[in-house]
């Protein structure tokens, strides 16, 4: 099916108005109002990950149960970010903004007041359910609400936020549990919260929705995309850790996922009244795009995953230690936001995406040769490289993809960026986390089999281990002394394993370069459509 063929509704959306009938005043505080609820939606999926161990603590978990706090929030936050372009649809997007908003704070609130770990995933998954809804609706609003050339201003912001969140969750949760209690890294979404409210409600009245699209709601295609996205999403989550299909449950979901996956497309292709627009990849550009998302989201939570991993395996860093190391990855994509969005504007949207993975790319490889004496300094030059290169492709990324969109798909779309971003990172961590996990074990199994009791250098040190524990009064001193050097041995591979992986995201980031250029030229300020309201 072409877009020519596709149907919209003759009234006019307010991308098709001229600039000057517009109210900039309300556009921007509304659309502002909603950036902060965005951001506030994203930053909690990491404001947790520094303060773990105290929340463990604080509500009696194991070390296998607290994992779910992050968890719990992430798989049913990625069945509402495609249903709320549905919702959007039906009753408008500042009614579900709202909604979403409200919910997001009273669940945030009670997961600050559990009292044992099963409250608080329930409440975390209620909140990222309800609160997932505030992600896709900014997105909509960019390409709707902003006239064709705005929305690249209105593209950066929104790549400022979708970067910035993760990256200075860690840190800003680690103070908050320092200063105050690492309750407060839920309720201070409460003053953020009713700011957000009194704006959305103020100005934030973009559009209206469409009752009539209640009829014939398809319960059903809810019920299998549920399902579908739920056991997709645990099985990137968790299968790392349960070594993927040697664990039944996991094998379980997969089959689950696969069968549930081939139903749901199978239903919004033919149902009258689909939950998710699928014909939006009948674009071609809009496909190579979501795409490109994916592969951004991989690049963007991959390199803010690995670096804290290594800092904290490896050198031992504190999370204040980890967040100051990692805001060089945040400064330099907050920095290159604006230029970004200049380049974006005038030349092919291609070219800058293409320059982007590869920039990415580059400075992923650049941790390649990674050692184990590796710090701040050495991890500036990898950081501002790869902050620049996803900044950059990441605002090429959402130009090329919607640009060609008609209007009247945008809501939808938007939906299915934002779940291909998610679903990219969380495909990009589980690889990542399998890679580290399966390079180390291969490392030291090498490193052992290549130090064998007749080498001379390694009975040297052996000898002076033992040496050294028994004048320390150690028990055992040839045991402490065989432990010690397998710590080192481990500490190597892991090494080692974590230049593998720097790798290996880096040829991830150079494939999305090359595909980049697939794409077909896409006009930086197109005609306005018509909208579907």
């Amino acid at each position: 099916m072409t877009d020519a063929a596709l149907p919209a509704p003759s009234s006019p959306s307010p991308a098709a108005r001229s600039a000057a009938e517009i109210d900039w005043r309300r556009l921007v505080l509304g659309f502002g109002a909603m950036v902060i609820g965005q951001f506030m939606a994203i930053l909690d999926i990491q404001i947790v990950a520094a303060s773990l161990p105290q929340i463990q603590a604080g509500v009696g978990a194991s070390t296998d149960q607290v994992s779910w706090i992050q968890t719990a929030y992430l798989i049913p936050e990625v069945v509402m970010i495609p249903l709320s372009g549905y919702l959007s649809r039906l009753w408008g997007t500042q009614r579900v903004f709202l909604m979403s908003c409200l919910g997001f704070m009273v669940m945030s609130v009670l997961t600050g007041l559990s009292s044992s770990i099963d409250m608080m995933i329930i409440t975390r998954a209620l909140q990222g359910f309800i609160g997932g809804a505030m992600i896709p609706t900014v997105f909509a609003v960019a390409f709707t609400a902003f006239p064709p050339e705005k929305r690249i201003t209105a593209s950066v912001i929104m790549g400022l936020i979708v970067t910035l969140a993760p990256t200075v969750g860690p840190t800003l949760g680690g103070h908050l549990t320092e200063w105050l209690s690492w309750r407060w890294l839920f309720f201070i979404n409460v003053p953020t919260g009713v700011l957000v409210l009194f704006g959305v409600a103020r100005w934030g009245a973009f559009d209206k929705g469409d009752p009539s699209l209640a009829k014939g709601f398809d319960w059903f295609g809810l019920a299998v995309m549920a399902v579908f996205l739920m056991s997709l999403q645990f099985v990137l989550e968790e299968g790392a850790k349960d070594n993927w299909f040697e664990d039944g449950g996991i094998l379980l979901l997969t089959v689950v996922a696969a069968v549930g996956g081939v139903v749901f497309v199978w239903r919004q292709l033919t149902y009258a009244n689909p939950i998710v627009e699928l014909r939006a990849f009948a674009n071609r550009n809009f496909t190579i795009g979501v795409a490109m998302t994916a592969m951004s989201g991989a690049s963007l939570f991959g390199g803010t995953f690995l670096l804290p991993q290594f800092l904290g395996r490896v050198r031992h860093y504190s999370a204040s230690e980890v967040g100051t190391t990692m805001m060089v990855s945040g400064l330099s994509m907050f920095a290159t936001g604006p230029l970004a969005g200049r380049l974006v504007r005038r030349v092919d949207p291609r070219v800058p995406m293409c320059v982007g993975f590869a920039m990415a790319g580059i400075g992923m490889y650049m941790a390649h040769a990674v050692t184990k004496d590796w710090g701040f300094w050495e991890f500036a030059g990898v950081q501002a490289c790869r902050g620049v290169g996803v900044m950059i492709a990441m605002i090429a990324t959402q130009q090329i993809t919607m640009s060609t969109l008609p209007q009247h798909m945008v809501k939808n779309a938007s939906g299915l960026v934002n779940l291909s971003r998610n679903t990219g990172g969380a495909i990009g961590l589980a690889l990542l986390a399998t890679s580290i996990s399966n390079q180390t074990a291969l490392y030291y199994m090498g490193l052992s089999s290549e130090i064998g009791q007749g080498d001379a250098r390694m009975a040297g040190m052996m000898q002076g281990l033992t040496a050294r524990m028994a004048q320390l009064g150690v028990s055992d001193p040839g045991g402490a002394a065989r432990k010690a050097i397998g710590g080192m041995l481990e500490q190597q591979a892991t090494v080692l394993a974590f230049g593998d992986t720097f790798t290996l995201l880096a040829f991830g980031c150079f494939i999305a370069a090359g595909v980049a250029l697939l794409a077909r030229p896409a006009r930086n300020a197109p005609p306005p459509p018509s909208d579907a309201h």
